[in-house]
């Protein structure tokens, strides 16, 4: 198992190749019989990519209601405060509304039980992994528990690997587009610039999963709607690479009235330059130094300007810059800025 996801860092996938790919390689280590697996922004924790194997996306769709409206107790907008990686739900855990009613809307999916594991370290958080299995089947348990949890650096190299990974984006550059999602959370308008965005991301360009623009489109402004009234929930701020759409998307939202029931409107945009630089770090593996030394590149600063700025020596920022060359794969500064410009 361990060498086949160690293969598969960097490579390219597309639909929800990625998946099946993790699906087959866990179920000798955990059987289950459907697997969602999630990239999230490590900046923000809003869920940016994802991929489905054997999982209904209705079943996704009733979960993400849960997770953000509901009393969902192990969902996106509250895993940052989780003390545990894995959240176990299934008969034997009855004793909270919450875990009720995820037991229920499992249920009308003909599932019984599922196993979340949160794919958290030290850098920040980089997806969640769901597994699920029918109705009927042996609840996930302890055990189960404990051995997804040695899985979570694989799945963390994995899911940077493709983050990072990919060819240079397609296309000119769209201008940014507002869609308004309305209070049924369904789009009720879109700008012109919008459409040549729903457009450009579409399933039919062969990249995306054929769930992916509704699933996603739903999951952001619940997490705007749930960020205004819980600040501590994750920032609905997401950032697809490359790998995924095409192109580096850059999705955030914003609710339109203060209570968050009524219209929220949601902005696509070009992941490139100033915006880009905390999840560019993120994904290459950055240190916090390293990140730095990245932003002054980034404005044009020369070494001896960053070494003043960051009040260490011209040596230690030139091994800082090679560090930062090294982890993004590029061979020197004209190089790194065209990555994040492109």
């Amino acid at each position: 198992m361990a060498r086949c996801l160690e293969a598969a860092v960097g490579e390219r996938f597309v639909r929800d190749e990625l998946a099946a790919l993790v699906s087959e390689a866990v179920h000798p280590w955990v059987a289950h019989d459907g697997l969602r697996l999630f990239g999230m922004n490590p900046v923000t924790g809003a869920v940016s990519f994802g991929f489905l194997h054997d999982f209904s996306p209705d079943l996704v769709q009733a979960q993400l209601f849960d997770a953000y409206l509901g009393e969902d107790p192990f969902s996106p907008a509250d895993i940052t405060r989780q003390p545990k990686p894995v959240g176990l739900f299934d008969g034997n855990h009855r004793s909270t509304p919450g875990h009720r009613s995820v037991l229920s809307t499992l249920a009308a999916s003909g599932a019984g039980c599922e196993a979340r594991l949160l794919l958290r370290n030290g850098q920040g958080l980089w997806g969640l992994l769901a597994l699920i299995r029918e109705s009927g089947s042996r609840p996930f348990d302890q055990d189960d528990a404990a051995r997804l949890a040695r899985l979570s650096p694989l799945l963390i190299a994995l899911l940077r690997g493709y983050a990072a990974a990919g060819s240079p984006p397609r296309g000119a550059h769209l201008p940014a587009g507002v869609a308004i999602v309305g209070a049924d959370h369904r789009i009720r308008s879109l700008t012109p610039e919008a459409r040549a965005w729903m457009g450009e991301i579409s399933p039919a360009r062969g990249l995306a999963p054929e769930w992916m623009p509704h699933v996603s489109m739903l999951e952001i402004s619940l997490a705007a709607r749930r960020h205004l009234i819980d600040p501590g929930a994750p920032r609905p701020v997401a950032c697809s690479p490359t790998a995924f759409l095409g192109r580096r998307v850059a999705v955030h939202a914003q609710p339109l009235d203060e209570d968050g029931k009524g219209d929220v409107a949601v902005v696509f945009q070009e992941a490139t330059g100033a915006l880009l630089l905390p999840t560019f770090a993120a994904w290459h593996g950055l240190t916090a130094r390293e990140s730095l030394v990245l932003q002054h590149l980034y404005s044009g600063s020369a070494p001896k300007q960053i070494a003043r700025g960051i009040q260490v020596s011209l040596h230690t920022v030139n091994t800082h810059v090679k560090a930062v060359f090294r982890k993004t794969g590029v061979s020197g500064r004209d190089e790194l800025l065209a990555a994040l410009d492109s």
